[in-house]
């Protein structure tokens, strides 16, 4: 579990994390979603160690991430939007090497390289030089050192970004196979790659949270008023009449004319309200034919604009508080360090 409680994180005037307070729980997968400079990608070097906090709370399993860094970290493996590898090493090098930083048990690591291998699927590749493996593989490789050690979360940032199609999907692919025995979360400017593998969506805008919930109660929540796309056989300005009549409707809203013995409009509803009932009544009495009724619910990229646009332009200045320094960790200190 990830517990982040009122995180601020401030560059001089400029505020990147605002106030920030989420829970994320164990066994899912979870979507950071933002537009570019959202604070996504700061939020998550905060919660992996990587960067201090001007102010604010972030614990890992209980672990404070500033006070307990060690512990914190053992709990998490993470990919950067950049993979840090070493390219001229090969891959299994690289992961000896990855398991040797992360401490991981002797006896133990040879098993731990060859399993992350193996869900990784770079097995065949463990004798190649990084440098000379495709950007999907690269990204693998990425993948495999987050896993390394079996941490109980997994923090993608950007995880498909510079990939070729076939590429997203075996990524994506890979992301849900994580997603069985860990919990991941991933940051994305592109709704498409949070659809399509995320049960919960935290939306991010300006360093703030908009919205947190799985992406069909976003919607659910987003829908506001009854809204129908109508195709009507009749008089246009009868018809027209005729629905704006009716108490239960707010608006009539004319589309483009796909026949001109039809008329093509949405109606939307009070709220609260289902007009429904009242327009095929209407329909009718009046003698007209209903060649068309649908719903109109809004997309995830509506409820993301929607959201994020809600959000004013001007800075806010938060009061400056103790700044939080992480160290990196790599491992205990020697005596020597510790004078």
């Amino acid at each position: 579990m990830i517990e982040i409680s009122h995180l601020v994180k401030k560059y001089g005037d400029h505020i990147a994390v605002n106030d920030l307070t989420l829970t994320v729980e164990p066994g899912k997968i979870y979507g950071f979603l933002g537009p570019n400079g959202a604070g996504k990608s700061t939020t998550m070097n905060i919660i992996t160690g990587y960067l201090g906090a001007t102010s604010g709370e972030v614990k890992i399993n209980g672990f404070d991430i500033f006070a307990q860094p060690e512990e914190a970290k053992k709990c998490v493996g993470y990919l950067p939007e950049i993979p840090p590898l070493y390219v001229d090493m090969t891959v299994r090098e690289y992961l000896n090497f990855v398991a040797e930083l992360k401490k991981l048990e002797k006896g133990l690591r040879n098993k731990y390289v060859e399993e992350a291998m193996e869900t990784t699927g770079i097995t065949a590749q463990q004798s190649r030089l990084i440098r000379n493996l495709s950007k999907g593989y690269r990204q693998r490789v990425g993948f495999a050192q987050a896993v390394l050690g079996y941490p109980e979360i997994i923090i993608l940032d950007e995880p498909t970004v510079g990939l070729d199609p076939k590429q997203i999907i075996e990524i994506r692919d890979l992301i849900k196979e994580l997603g069985k025995n860990h919990t991941v979360i991933l940051s994305s400017h592109i709704l498409s790659e949070i659809s399509a593998v995320c049960d919960h969506i935290f939306i991010i805008s300006k360093g703030k949270l908009v919205a947190g919930d799985s992406t069909e109660n976003l919607m659910k929540q987003m829908s506001g008023a009854q809204e129908i796309e109508l195709l009507i056989k009749g008089d246009n300005a009868a018809v027209q009449e005729t629905f704006t009549g009716i108490a239960e409707v707010e608006k009539c809203i004319p589309l483009e004319q796909k026949d001109e013995a039809c008329v093509h409009l949405n109606l939307i509803a009070k709220p609260g309200m289902d007009i429904r009932e009242q327009v095929f009544a209407s329909c009718v009495n009046h003698g007209f034919v209903i060649l068309q009724m649908n719903p109109v619910s809004k997309s995830l990229e509506d409820v993301f604009l929607e959201l994020t646009e809600k959000e004013g332009t001007q800075k806010e200045v938060l009061p400056e508080k103790k700044l939080h320094f992480v160290k990196p960790y790599f491992g205990k200190e020697s005596k020597e360090d510790g004078k």
